[in-house]
């Protein structure tokens, strides 16, 4: 027997909605998440918005739409997004859905992540936007159209979230002598 889910897309811009692109990705892999936790999608939410702001629970109506639909379904049937910045990349945003014990899964972690990796995860985008917002604002200002490549993943949890909050290499990290950690 399959648990319900309820599937939430997102993307910031609307080239990003027309192109459809980003909201094919993201319901190929909360379908796929889904499949291989044993999920069935009854219901999906798509929105155009950007996700930044204290108030962006105000401004994005779909968001508020799916979570009272899984408020209906009851406590089983939580809102899945293909990775954690589709439903915010604010920490306090994240945390405060968790406070009020909002369940919500994202399929690129799987869907036994602690929830201490989801603060950190939340922590990392934060961190990401604050990068690219004004790279995005300086390439705009002098022309170019390439956007900087912010974040790498090699696949390595720990050496990836360092690499990319702290700019830590592996060879740094075992080259500290364990008495100072």
């Amino acid at each position: 027997m399959f648990k319900p889910l309820i599937a939430y897309y997102r993307v910031s811009t609307r080239e990003q909605g027309r192109s459809g692109l980003g909201l094919d990705a993201q319901r190929a892999a909360v379908a796929r998440f889904a499949e291989a936790e044993g999920f069935e999608v009854v219901a999906e939410f798509t929105e155009i918005e950007t996700g930044k702001g204290a108030d962006a629970l105000d401004r994005r109506p779909q968001l508020a739409a799916a979570l009272a639909e899984a408020r209906r379904n009851g406590r089983a049937c939580p809102i899945a997004v293909a990775k954690l910045d589709r439903l915010s990349r604010e920490v306090h945003f994240v945390s405060g859905l968790m406070v009020h014990r909002v369940p919500f899964l994202v399929a690129e972690l799987g869907a036994d992540v602690e929830p201490f990796l989801l603060h950190l995860f939340a922590a990392i985008a934060e961190r990401e936007r604050a990068v690219i917002w004004p790279s995005d604002r300086e390439g705009v200002h002098f022309g170019q159209t390439e956007k900087p490549k912010i974040i790498q993943w090699r696949g390595n949890f720990v050496e990836d979230v360092l690499h990319a909050t702290l700019h830590i290499s592996p060879i740094t990290m075992v080259t500290i002598p364990a008495a100072k950690i």
